[in-house]
Order: C-alpha cells, then sequence, then structure tokens
C-alpha cells in the first residue's frame, strides 16, 4: 500500500477532490430539481444523461490519452467539469441539465480510464488489488464528504454549485505540481461487445445488471428522498449510506484478492487424434480431460480447418487455446519442423490466427513463425498471443520446462534459451550412483541401520 501511496498519492488526492464535486452535483440536482419543480420522469432523464456521456468517454478516453498523455487528459476534462457545474443554477431547465450531465458523464469516464490506467502502472500483481481497493476507498470517501457539505448553505442558491465547482479545479494542482512520472500508454487492442460477450457472457451479464443497479441508485436516491419529503441533511445522510459499507469492506476484499492467485490457468494440450475427426468427438474427449485433469482450457493445433471445432467446443463451456504456425502433432505432414509463414506463406498464418480468433479462442500460440509477423498477428487480433520461436512482442511467452531446464540436450532449437544445465548434472549423478554401487560403497555405514539389540 505504502508503495503505491508513494507513486500515486497527487492521483489519488485529485481523484478524492473530483469525487467530492462529482458527489455533490448528483446530490445536489436530485433536490434542487424539487425545487424548480422537476417531475420524476424529468430527473429520470437529467440523471441518465450521466451514463449517456460515460459510454461514449469510455471509448473516446484512450485516443486522447494516446495523442496528448494522462495529465493533459485528466487537466482538460477536470476544468471542463469545473464550467458545467456552474452552468447548472444558471440555466435551471431540463434540456441544460441533460446536456450537462452528458458532458460530465463524458469528463468523468475518461478521468476513470485516465487515472486507472495510471494506477494500474503504478501498481504490480502482488499489491494492485489492494491498490484498486485504495482508489475506490478514496473515491467512495469523496462521496461521503460530499454528503457533509451539502448542509453547508441553501440548495436554492449559488453556493453549493460553487464548492464543487471550485474543488473539481483545484483536484489538478497536485497533479501537475508532483514530480512523480507519469506513465506511457501502450497502445491497446480493440474489442467489439460480441466479443467480449463470447470471452466472459457471466463477466458481461452480471456488469450489465450490477450497472443498471448502481445507476439507478447513484442517480436517483437523492430524486427519491426529496419526492419523499425529506430534508435536506436526511437525504445526504440517506445517500452517504449507501457508501460507507463500501469504504469498510474495499480494502479487505482487495487484501484477500492479492493473496489468490488470479493469474494461474491450466491448459492440457489434447493429444494427437482426440478433435481432429470431427467437432462433437473434440468436444467429448476435451469434457472428459476436464473433469479428470482438472484443467481450466484446452489447447488444440490448428488453424481455420479447425475454426468450426473450436466454435463448437467453445459453444459449450469450454475454453479454447489455438496453436498455429510449426503445429507439432502434425509436423510429418508439414515436411518437418521449418519456420512457417515465410513470404508469402505469412497470408496463411494470418488467415489462422483471424479464424481462431473469430471462432471464440481466448487465446493463441504461434509457434516458430518470423517475428514481424507475429507482432503483426499480435496488434491485429482481439485474444492474447503466446509465442514459442515467434517474438518478444507477443503477449506471453513458452519454453518446454525440459528445455528451459537443460534436461534434453540432443540437439537445441534455434529459439531454446537454457536457464540451466541439469542433463549433465544428473548424468554425472547417475554415474556416480552407478559406480559407488559396483563398488559396495553405496550404502555406506551411515546409509544403514544398526541392530540396537546386537549392539548392546
Amino acid at each position: 500500500m505504502f508503495q503505491v501511496l508513494s507513486s500515486a498519492w497527487a492521483l489519488l488526492l485529485g481523484m478524492c477532490l473530483l469525487m467530492v464535486g462529482n458527489g455533490m452535483q448528483g446530490t445536489l440536482l436530485g433536490i434542487r430539481g424539487a425545487l424548480e419543480g422537476f417531475s420524476t420522469f424529468e430527473m429520470s432523464i437529467v440523471m441518465s444523461a450521466y451514463f449517456v456521456g460515460f459510454l461514449g468517454g469510455s471509448r473516446l478516453a484512450p485516443r486522447m490519452i494516446r495523442r496528448v498523455g494522462h495529465v493533459r487528459v485528466f487537466a482538460a476534462l477536470a476544468s471542463l467539469i469545473s464550467a458545467v457545474m456552474i452552468l447548472y443554477p444558471t440555466f435551471p431547465t431540463v434540456v441544460i441539465w441533460a446536456i450537462g450531465r452528458v458532458l460530465i458523464g463524458f469528463c468523468f469516464s475518461a478521468v476513470y480510464v485516465t487515472a486507472e490506467s495510471w494506477l494500474n502502472n503504478a501498481a504490480n500483481n502482488s499489491n494492485r488489488g489492494q491498490a484498486l481497493s485504495l482508489y475506490m476507498i478514496v473515491q467512495t470517501l469523496g462521496i461521503v464528504v460530499a454528503q457533509a457539505l451539502l448542509l453547508a448553505a441553501d440548495p436554492s442558491g449559488y453556493v453549493l454549485f460553487v464548492i464543487p465547482s471550485v474543488l473539481v479545479s483545484v483536484a489538478v494542482t497536485p497533479i501537475l505540481l508532483s514530480i512523480s512520472p507519469t506513465p506511457a500508454f501502450d497502445s491497446t487492442k480493440p474489442m467489439s461487445l460480441r466479443e467480449l460477450a463470447n470471452f466472459s457472457p457471466l463477466g458481461c451479464v452480471g456488469m450489465f445488471l450490477l450497472g443498471g443497479v448502481f445507476s439507478a441508485q447513484f442517480g436517483m436516491a437523492p430524486v427519491y428522498g426529496a419526492e419523499a419529503g425529506l430534508s435536506v441533511p436526511q437525504i445526504s445522510m440517506f445517500v452517504a449510506t449507501f457508501f460507507v459499507g463500501s469504504v469498510i469492506l474495499q480494502y479487505p476484499i482487495g487484501w484477500i484478492s492479492d493473496r489468490m492467485d488470479r493469474r494461474t490457468l491450466m491448459v492440457v494440450d489434447m493429444p494427437f487424434g482426440s478433435y481432429e475427426e470431427n467437432p462433437a468427438q473434440a468436444f467429448r474427449n476435451a469434457a472428459r480431460l476436464m473433469a479428470e485433469t482438472g484443467a481450466g482450457a484446452v489447447k488444440l493445433e490448428g488453424g481455420r480447418h479447425m475454426a468450426e471445432t473450436i466454435r463448437f467446443i467453445v459453444a459449450r463451456g469450454i475454453p479454447v487455446m489455438a496453436h498455429i504456425g510449426l503445429t507439432p502433432q502434425a509436423v510429418n505432414a508439414i515436411g518437418g519442423y521449418k519456420v512457417q509463414g515465410k513470404g508469402a506463406d505469412g497470408d496463411r498464418i494470418r488467415d489462422d490466427a483471424r479464424a481462431v480468433a473469430d471462432a471464440g479462442a481466448f487465446s493463441v500460440v504461434l509457434e516458430k513463425v518470423p517475428a514481424a509477423l507475429a507482432d503483426e498477428i499480435t496488434a491485429d487480433i482481439a485474444i492474447p498471443t503466446v509465442g514459442i520461436g515467434a517474438s518478444a512482442g507477443c503477449d506471453g511467452q513458452i519454453l518446454v520446462i525440459d528445455d528451459m531446464l537443460g534436461l534434453f540436450d540432443a540437439f537445441k532449437p534455434k529459439f531454446v534459451k537454457r536457464y540451466a544445465h541439469l542433463a549433465g548434472d544428473a548424468t554425472e549423478a547417475i554415474r556416480a550412483y552407478a559406480e559407488e554401487v559396483r563398488s559396495r560403497s553405496f550404502p555406506a555405514p551411515e546409509h544403514v541401520f544398526a541392530d540396537e539389540k546386537a549392539g548392546s
């Protein structure tokens, strides 16, 4: 936690001030709308407009960050949020408020993308859960503090709109004055909603339902309080209580998540002859492998000609990792252990990669293909690539453990790096053991057991 605080304190302080402003304007609009005589339906339109803008910001923010950097995007959007907040009391109409909410939703969505990519860079796998929990605690505390500030003035005036505007303007100050380096924004591979739903249907449905509940609570809680005749202090307390539980539980959940391995996935390689005949055969054997090994996914070799099989297996709930390029199970059919995809043959590998990705594979192994081709495929498809004899630009790497540890020394492929030479150590150990057995120097007296009665 302290590592994250030291590298991202300016960002967290800025986000806290922004969330005080966001929390104030959300609740304040619900109260002020009732004072202006807006109906519940009109206020639902105003509040929903925030999330319309939010969708747009999530799509455009990465492009803006890539173009001008994290700090400029954060500062520019915070300034726009501050300006819109002043306009609410100046033009108290449903149309103007809805437009303002669209703009603020857009800006906050982009600010979140900026902040979270920045925070992700400051954290590592050992503390990322705690870092994100700390980030959410800061956000939630800002919303809770905002409810208390609503008691500072009359909601029918201008002061309560000026306070969040000032806080949002000040939010960029610690970031602009911080000497902490800002992260580079890496290019990302686009993923459509359909692709996302194919990869994680449960996650998509769950987040859609959770988003609906949160947006209703976040936007309409103050409207409900005003319609129910609650006073401003009562509405503030009512809204704040939603977020108190979040503050209490966030860090323990993040701490626990850092101690649960989020990354381990065991993939079992389907044996030759167990999946090539037809998709039904492949599914039966994949299901058996999953049940008997406890693996989380299966891997099978082949590109376009295996796309139908991959689609069939994935549709029935089994994750599939594809394998293209050099496919060892078919090495006799492709003429040996040769580099695949050279020159014009690269189009075949590209088509294979697109085919398996479109069929629903969650990842693809690229084996023994030119580095430039591997980089091109990695940038082109939406699923992670795992290289073996491909490129350092792939999303992940594979080495056979016997090669990595130097247990196999009959020959060494060009793409193998031996991190140890255990074959020589093992050979020497076996030779020494055999020699000592022949000479009867093993087992020695210290390796055998004496009869206590005989020895006494």
